[in-house]
């Protein structure tokens, strides 16, 4: 059987790096603030946006774009705040890529659009390697994974602008210090935003979060 050689003329990042600049064109020619979110399946990103779309639609019209293996879930739970949420559907894909974002852009009436959030798939590695042409990049990490979740995942820490850790409420249980996993972060990218969320009293607390987000869009605005 005779062998077949193929080869690549183009490094496949390189590809997806001169799509993610067209994207980031596209969004600053329309006033469009584009937020990625990445982290771990579980961590919590949906909840997340469940509870801070309602706050941040109140100044925004927002659309948001869900990453997923399959199914339609977490556009759906996103839909229940009255946030317009388009479906990737990756198939087997761990990440994903500036084309999937510019094709699902193609969709969106970016007129009426000033915010765009990509929930990008749970996953901790592929999603940090790919830009999408995005303004502000946030890592979620839950407590429940652990002090150490941070040392596991350096590239993650070192490739965000901010990092939330998630279901604070719940570290006692899991026996974590946050305070340990804070610094943890920290110590790897000095630079970084580091923000709690989880559950005060039976409410989901999150104010900072949303502040951070508008400073981040109305700083945006000035140049």
């Amino acid at each position: 059987m005779k062998m077949c050689k193929i080869e690549i003329g183009k490094d496949l990042k390189e590809l997806n790096n001169e799509i993610a600049a067209k994207n980031r064109n596209s969004f600053k020619l329309h006033d469009i603030f584009v937020l990625n979110i990445m982290g771990s399946p579980g961590a919590g990103k949906t909840t997340l946006l469940e509870n801070i779309l309602p706050l941040l639609s109140e100044k925004y019209h927002i659309v948001v774009i869900e990453g997923d293996l399959a199914t339609e879930n977490d556009a759906q739970r996103i839909r229940k705040t009255g946030v317009t949420a388009l479906q990737i559907n990756t198939n087997g894909g761990c990440h994903l890529d500036a084309h999937m974002i510019h094709h699902e852009f193609e969709k969106i009436n970016a007129a009426e659009t000033e915010l765009i959030i990509i929930e990008n798939v749970g996953n901790l590695v592929c999603p940090i390697s790919f830009d999408l042409g995005e303004d502000l990049r946030i890592v979620v990490l839950s407590t429940p994974e652990g002090e150490d979740k941070p040392l596991k995942y350096p590239p993650a820490m070192l490739k965000t602008d901010a990092v939330i850790l998630t279901k604070t409420d719940l570290a006692g249980y899991v026996d974590v210090n946050t305070e340990i996993m804070k610094k943890h972060i920290t110590d790897i990218n000095p630079r970084v935003c580091v923000m709690e969320s989880g559950k005060i009293n039976g409410v989901y607390s999150a104010d900072k979060i949303v502040s951070y987000i508008k400073d981040k869009i109305e700083a945006k605005k000035v140049f």
